[in-house]
């Protein structure tokens, strides 16, 4: 009887540790299991990120290309204005430098006219 009830005793303690045994593997299988689901899910926001910083990094050098491109049309368009302002100008100079002209000849029309008048007023003596 002792001997049946150790047998017993050791069947029933093999049974639960099997028990046991398969709980363990269960539960490192579903640990497994929540670890690949989670690594999966953060992989998703993290290949997302990845996939927009791409788009980011693609679209800074569009934009930086077309500023720079930008900044060297608006250098050529103030080139373009300087020189204009510049013909401008010595057209305003060679108007005022031909008027100076102009008026000095006026000056100087009148001033024969006056003397040839004059000297043809007088009588000779």
């Amino acid at each position: 009887m002792l001997s049946s009830l150790v047998k017993e005793h050791q069947s029933k303690q093999a049974a639960r540790k099997e028990r046991q045994d398969q709980k363990r593997k269960d539960a490192i299988a579903a640990a497994n299991n929540l670890t690949q689901a989670l690594v999966d899910h953060l992989n998703v926001g993290v290949a997302q990120a990845y996939l927009n910083q791409k788009r980011l990094d693609a679209e800074a050098k569009h934009l930086h290309h077309n500023a720079t491109n930008f900044a060297k049309q608006t250098q050529q368009w103030l080139n373009l204005v300087e020189n204009f302002n510049g013909a401008l100008k010595e057209i305003g100079d060679a108007e005022n430098w031909a008027r100076s002209i102009e008026n000095d000849m006026r000056t100087i029309t009148a001033a024969l006219e006056y003397s040839c008048k004059v000297s043809q007023e007088t009588p000779p003596s």
